[in-house]
């Protein structure tokens, strides 16, 4: 499971202890930005204590696209055949993750989703949730897509899928990254599912999301259904 993190101090420790405790045959890769907290130096001392606990030291704060990309990459080159996304603050729960690595054997992406039948969220304002399914719902009209929770954050792959899907032209670096590869996935002919989670909002620490993280990822995704709605047009006038 690939762990991005940028001052995750209070919560590194916490969350990697749970996934080991909950499964001990899946390792973890933490990618820090170079967090001034000194959670590069919590992940490298977790890892001299756990052989299954791995760390990236990327040199800037680049996003957490580029974050995810270092890591796949890091997984990829040494031959691993699935590959997770988690948050490092605790909103996505270790315990929950056998539901994703079930749902793989009939699926190329799986998504741990807040929005289908059986998903929820604890300790969310009305006014975030309504952010969310509204940013989820403008995702399915513009990309012409069926997941409800395209934005999620809880994932994984299977090594074929990343390999297929082209990450060497991913230019996407904020929280769009998501559904840019979720788009990918589907586009690519994949088979991407989704199992309901309970997703917890984080008691420590602050929130990466941002208005400017916000407004990258409708920009992103306006052009994206765009171009879709331009290349549907194309087909239709070439069969004319």
């Amino acid at each position: 499971m690939v762990i991005p993190t940028f001052n995750e101090a209070d919560n590194l420790g916490w969350i990697v202890g749970r996934l080991r405790t909950a499964r001990p045959d899946v390792e973890v890769l933490v990618v820090d930005d170079s967090s001034p907290d000194g959670t590069g130096e919590l992940a490298d001392r977790l890892a001299a204590e756990d052989a299954g606990v791995h760390v990236v030291h990327r040199t800037a704060k680049g996003g957490l696209g580029a974050a995810y990309l270092a890591g796949f990459d890091w997984a990829l080159a040494r031959g691993y055949d699935v590959v997770g996304e988690m948050d490092a603050d605790g909103s996505h729960q270790p315990e929950q993750l056998h539901l994703l690595l079930d749902a793989l054997g009939a699926a190329d992406l799986v998504i741990g989703s807040r929005w289908i039948p059986g998903g929820s969220v604890v300790n969310w304002p009305r006014r975030r949730e309504l952010l969310s399914r509204g940013g989820n719902l403008y995702v399915r009209i513009l990309l012409g897509i069926s997941v409800k929770d395209a934005t999620a954050g809880f994932r994984v792959y299977r090594r074929a899928a990343l390999e297929k899907i082209d990450l060497a032209s991913v230019q996407s670096t904020g929280y769009v990254f998501q559904t840019d590869l979720v788009e990918r996935c589907l586009r690519a002919g994949l088979t991407v599912r989704e199992v309901p989670i309970e997703f917890v909002e984080r008691v420590r620490g602050d929130s990466k999301m941002s208005g400017e993280v916000a407004l990258e990822s409708l920009r992103r995704i306006t052009r994206w259904g765009l171009r879709n709605r331009r290349e549907q047009l194309r087909a239709r006038l070439r069969r004319d």
